[in-house]
């Protein structure tokens, strides 16, 4: 029996006989926003000529990156909206400088369990041991693990509340900062807080808002001041301590009881400099 001709390919791999069926393809990839498919078709279709991988294979292996490039995308975009500025990650902190943390425990809060719990985080601590580090690491794997994130610091979460006041939007914004899965207030204690007459204290505006979340989603918290200090930060020792009584109720308390990273670094920076010899004439 005679055999079929071979039909010439071109140098891409490509069936010049079924120039059609490849426009078709990509007008195909396009409407279907299968952009990173498109993007590669060339390369695919030469890969699939060299190696002739069976036809399940060679869909799971183009659907597979697509799906890979679309997570990573929704990644990014869950990043860039969570507020998280700096690429922190667990796995960059230097656990040796702060020795009496407990790892294992952190690692554990990384498995985002807490998260589907409900349950708040609190970490106390003076300026530079590592906390806004610690939450900023946690905050990215739980966008890794596409949850709903924001971060903020505390004055500037209170300084869009009270902007509300005064444009009118402030239940809109409420409702925003209430809305995620995991919220991270960084730094309460740090910063001046706006006090203005008439209007109600920064401790109103962060208790309607834990009170809003409280047993519904996860608020991470970290404090550079002593929890019974923050009545006098926020203006009101009596809603203060309202609100640490619906964050203590669910909350992973931890404290770091360490040294400044930051202050580490600046002093040996400063002995380097002393000791540097000056250059010969």
């Amino acid at each position: 029996m005679a055999k079929r001709p071979t039909r010439p390919v071109n140098d891409a791999g490509h069936d010049d006989g079924g120039d059609e069926s490849l426009e078709r393809l990509r007008r195909h990839l396009a409407f279907l926003g299968l952009t990173h498919t498109l993007d590669t078709l060339d390369d695919t279709l030469a890969r699939a000529l060299r190696e002739r991988p069976g036809p399940t294979s060679l869909l799971e292996r183009v659907l597979g990156a697509e799906a890979a490039r679309k997570l990573e995308q929704r990644v990014t975009r869950r990043i860039d909206g969570s507020g998280i500025r700096e690429h922190k990650t667990l796995e960059a902190f230097d656990w040796s400088f702060q020795p009496t943390l407990d790892k294992a425990a952190f690692a554990e809060l990384a498995h985002l369990d807490f998260v589907g719990r409900c349950d708040d985080l609190v970490i106390t601590g003076k300026s530079g041991t590592g906390k806004s580090h610690l939450l900023m690491a946690i905050g990215r794997r739980a966008c890794e693990h596409q949850l709903y994130v924001r971060y903020a610091r505390c004055v500037d979460l209170l300084d869009d509340l009270h902007a509300g006041l005064a444009d009118g939007t402030y239940e809109r914004r409420l409702k925003a900062w209430a809305r995620p899965a995991l919220l991270i207030i960084d730094d309460v204690g740090l910063g001046q807080v706006k006090k203005r007459d008439n209007e109600p204290t920064a401790a109103h505006a962060l208790f309607n808002l834990i009170d809003l979340r409280h047993g519904k989603a996860s608020t991470a918290v970290t404090s550079n001041i002593a929890l019974s200090d923050w009545g006098r930060y926020l203006g009101d020792a009596t809603v203060a301590m309202a609100i640490l009584d619906r964050l203590a109720m669910l909350a992973i308390r931890i404290d770091i009881d360490g040294p400044s990273y930051r202050q580490h670094v600046a002093e040996k920076r400063a002995s380097a400099k002393a000791n540097k010899k000056p250059a010969k004439e």
